[in-house]
């Protein structure tokens, strides 16, 4: 059978000691039910009495029904020259209702007499104390040897020393931590390797990634005997943060045959990973392994080609066991096999021969030349081939638009777009406000349409980005415009490129609606009587 490690999650204590995130007891709550959900086996909430938000976690926690996970209370060993019963940072501990407890105590001679002020027999003694006494409360308890391996590399016999106290006292883990993140695999293995050889408490292993090696270090440590990692998601953490469970696990679990999770567990990483990103604000970055938007896209004419006749060739394991996809991408590099396979992913029925094919490409090609990228903008790259093809039906041309803005020392700016639109040989003339130049053009042109095609409706812009390309233009250089747009749970983005922002931005949001509307199946239609009309005032 598998050997199973077990995954213990700092991401909601250590991982919001990380610069920019900040998370409130409610995204508390939402993570963890989330991490119970994955198979996570402990979930450190916090440490109690250190502050408000964490003492209103363990108290809100208490109330939702976990199916696995064991919520941890993190805190410190007792002070020096105080017993352990009587120290309030291990009561706290005790108040929260915690089921497990994982002190931190200190294993670097240094930090004894340097940080601490104490003896090192004194400190072998408040680890002894604290983890007897919480062991005495019925906790599940975890004895973390803060700066393990800097204290073994200068003092091995005292290092043993602290962990053999722990041991003695009863500790259910003995997690060594490479706190300041400085150790590099071989010396993780080797040092693991004598500590497995001279204890027998479960081990853990806690590092961080200063020197990026985090997740080598882990995989090490566990190589080496250690049974449980300690991180976070997405490797969030204080300097260069904790390491990255998200690629720990499934490079333990698929690459070296332990047990972490389930099968079907883990096909929920991609999405475990991407929801703690939205959560903490924080940008997934697409080349992240494992889950990253990219980990598993194509762009190569000839990888593309391969991949397509066996997966194998360019990628390292199936993108579905970790609830990935694989994506190919069409731009300036990109084949005829790149096309075929876009046309399939996106679910487009079309039949190009060969020299149609040709012709498409050397069209993709001219336009990423001009400065469109329709890796990010794959709605524009459908309606492309859906154009090519003439299988695009046109339901409505923009004959002009205006816009209009005002400045006062009374008011903010103001904008006011003004459009003319032809729909079925109508043509519609109609304003809209708006909090700058593009809403109010976006607001102009629903204005216009959604007479035609209720469906706009429905529809909403969620992200706009602005990319300046030849920065030696100055204010005259052209700039691409992706837009992100979303309607009943869909996403999809579009592409505009012009040396004019607003015409570059125009070009995208009709992209977007042209592709809402074919996703739709919408049919040139009859407009629908405004109250207006209805009452016999005409306004166009």
């Amino acid at each position: 059978m598998e050997s199973k490690v077990y995954l213990y999650d700092t991401t909601l204590r250590d991982g919001t000691q990380g610069e920019g995130i900040s998370l409130s007891v409610e995204d508390k709550i939402k993570i963890a039910q989330r991490l119970d959900q994955f198979g996570i086996d402990f979930i450190e909430g916090g440490w109690p009495g250190s502050n408000p938000k964490d003492m209103a976690f363990f108290e809100q926690i208490r109330n939702v029904p976990l199916q696995h996970a064991k919520i941890t209370a993190f805190g410190s060993t007792c002070r020096p020259n105080v017993a352990a019963a009587e120290d309030a940072n291990l009561q706290a501990l005790i108040a929260s209702g915690a089921k497990a407890a994982a002190i931190f105590g200190k294993s670097w001679d240094l930090h004894v007499t340097d940080a601490l002020k104490t003896t090192l027999d004194e400190n072998v003694r408040m680890v002894a104390d604290s983890v007897s006494f919480l062991k005495g409360q019925g906790l599940t308890t975890l004895f973390l040897a803060e700066h393990f391996f800097d204290g073994y590399k200068a003092n091995e016999d005292y290092a043993f020393r602290v962990l053999e106290a722990a041991q003695q006292a009863g500790a259910d883990w003995i997690v060594l931590c490479d706190t300041n993140g400085g150790s590099l695999p071989t010396e993780i293995y080797d040092i693991v390797k004598a500590v497995r050889g001279k204890l027998d408490a479960p081990l853990g292993i806690h590092p961080h990634n200063d020197c990026g090696v985090a997740v080598a270090n882990a995989l090490a440590a566990v190589q080496a005997g250690a049974t449980q990692v300690q991180g976070t998601i997405n490797g969030i953490g204080e300097r260069c943060g904790n390491v990255n469970l998200v690629s720990v696990i499934p490079n333990l679990q698929l690459k070296l045959g332990y047990n972490c999770v389930s099968s079907e567990q883990l096909k929920g990483l991609t999405q475990l990973a991407r929801y703690v990103a939205e959560i903490a604000n924080m940008i997934l970055p697409n080349n992240q392994p494992f889950v990253g938007y990219s980990a598993f896209a194509h762009k190569g004419g000839i990888h593309v080609s391969a991949v397509l006749r066996d997966p194998k060739t360019y990628e390292h394991m199936e993108p579905q066991d970790i609830g990935n996809k694989r994506r190919v991408l069409v731009s300036e590099l990109a084949g005829q096999s790149n096309l075929q396979a876009k046309m399939e992913e996106l679910d487009i029925d079309l039949s190009l021969d060969r020299e149609e094919a040709r012709e498409v490409m050397k069209l993709i090609k001219e336009r990423e030349f001009q400065g469109y990228q329709y890796e990010g903008a794959e709605a524009s790259l459908t309606l492309l081939l859906l154009e090519a093809s003439g299988k695009l039906k046109n339901l409505f041309d923009l004959n002009s638009f205006k816009i209009l803005m005002e400045k006062s020392a009374e008011r903010a700016i103001s904008s006011e777009a003004t459009v003319k639109i032809t729909v079925n040989q109508d043509t519609v003339h109609t304003a809209a406000d708006g909090n700058g130049p593009v809403n109010a053009l976006d607001n102009a042109m629903r204005k216009a349409l959604e007479r035609y095609y209720p469906c706009i409706s429905r529809m909403s812009l969620t992200d706009y980005k602005v990319r300046v390309l030849d920065e030696n233009g100055a204010t005259a250089a052209k700039v691409r415009v992706l837009i992100e747009s979303a309607c009943d749970g869909e996403k999809w983005s579009t592409v505009g490129v012009s040396t004019n922002v607003i015409e570059a931005s125009w070009e995208a949001l009709a992209d977007s609606i042209r592709y809402l509307l074919w996703k739709e199946g919408c049919e040139a239609p009859q407009p629908v009587a405004t109250v207006e009309e209805r009452v016999g005032i005409v306004n166009h």
